[in-house]
């Protein structure tokens, strides 16, 4: 077999003890897996590739290659490679990104702006409640909600983006085609119908202890920024928001009642300085907007059609000189979710850019 393209990107992620980080070196030598495979032993030894490493790469499993490669190109199924356009910019810049990703449903959503969220398997009635309010309202404003399908805090994110009608992403610690816990099996397709199911484990992978932590850099990595709405003293929770410090995004914490033991990992976030939230507009806010008009936030449900129509008017009404978002409602007659909803699309492109305290002008920020 001849390993190119993501045939070669799959023999480097399956190749036994090659981790990621040994993958980046190798990446980093020959700058992509084509080339790599392309030196052979030879060329591995005088790039001063160990034994181990060598004899990994020597023999890819070519029948799971060929299988995966089968999976990925039917409907609705498909394999993203680190070169692929359709790889999301944001996780690209973690220190670790995947080098492939499996998807289920539709990729085009991975590139949209996204907010974590993620809490506790055992939440309280009321984070249940704030959970799925907080995720309705980002949705409704053009924000993409990714999670990890786990039980409570999880599961009621996904329902509350998919009560706005809006994508969402479902992060998992096995393969997309095992759906753990196998209660969500239902939340699932429902997910994978509008948004998608993401894993960077192998078809068929199951859970294990250390799947679904490490899965969490992903969830983090795809995001802007990550809210805990619930999380206990010791929380798994935590772990994504210190992965989402890691990487340079904003991390976000729900207080809760100081009798509730699943509010501790929150305050323990808010005391180390993460963002307090209360609502959307608190999230947006800091991840986006200096200022924000005083009207409350409401959903957003324009055609895709409709979106690059109004994305295209907005831009015409920015120039140079900072105009704020009153000014930008003023001048496009977009209604101020959208509008705001655009900017962000706008600047995460690098055609707008923010100037603090006088809203949006042309060109990329300078900071």
């Amino acid at each position: 077999m001849v390993y190119q393209g993501l045939s070669a990107w799959l023999a480097l992620h399956h190749a036994s003890g090659i981790g990621l980080a040994t993958a980046a070196q190798l990446l980093h030598h020959f700058h992509h897996p084509d080339r790599l495979f392309a030196a052979g032993p030879d060329g591995w030894r005088e790039a001063g590739i160990g034994s181990t490493a060598r004899a990994a790469l020597t023999s890819p499993d070519d029948a799971l290659i060929e299988r995966e490669l089968a999976w990925g190109s039917r409907p609705g199924q498909g394999i993203i490679s680190r070169d692929d356009p359709r790889y999301p910019r944001l996780l690209a810049q973690i220190p670790d990104p995947p080098l492939v990703l499996y998807v289920v449903g539709d990729p085009s959503v991975l590139a949209r702006p996204q907010v974590a969220m993620v809490g506790s398997r055992n939440p309280t009635p009321t984070g249940l409640d704030q959970a799925f309010s907080l995720s309705f309202s980002l949705s409704g404003i053009g924000l993409t909600i990714t999670s990890g399908l786990a039980l409570g805090i999880d599961a009621q994110s996904h329902r509350g983006a998919l009560r706005a009608g809006v994508a969402t992403i479902a992060v998992m610690g096995t393969g997309v085609d095992r759906v753990y816990p196998s209660a969500h099996q239902g939340l699932a397709a429902e997910i994978a119908d509008s948004g998608a199911l993401v894993s960077e484990y192998p078809l068929g992978a199951g859970p294990t202890r250390a799947s679904f932590p490490r899965r969490n850099r992903i969830i983090s990595g795809l995001s802007l920024g990550t809210v805990v709405v619930e999380a206990a003293a010791r929380s798994g929770s935590l772990i994504s928001a210190r992965m989402a410090l890691e990487q340079g995004r904003e991390v976000f914490a729900m207080p809760g009642a100081v009798t509730n033991l699943m509010a501790r990992g929150c305050h323990a976030l808010l005391r180390e300085g993460a963002c307090l939230v209360e609502g959307a507009e608190d999230v947006v806010r800091e991840l986006f907007w200096p200022v924000l008009p005083d009207e409350t936030l409401g959903p957003v449900s324009l055609p895709d059609d409709d979106r690059a129509s109004s994305a295209t008017a907005l831009l015409r009404c920015i120039d140079s000189e900072p105009v704020s978002v009153d000014g930008l409602v003023r001048r496009s007659g977009l209604g101020v979710a959208e509008v705001n909803a655009q900017l962000l699309q706008l600047e995460l492109d690098g055609v707008v850019s923010p100037v603090a305290g006088r809203g949006y002008r042309r060109g990329k920020s300078t900071r």
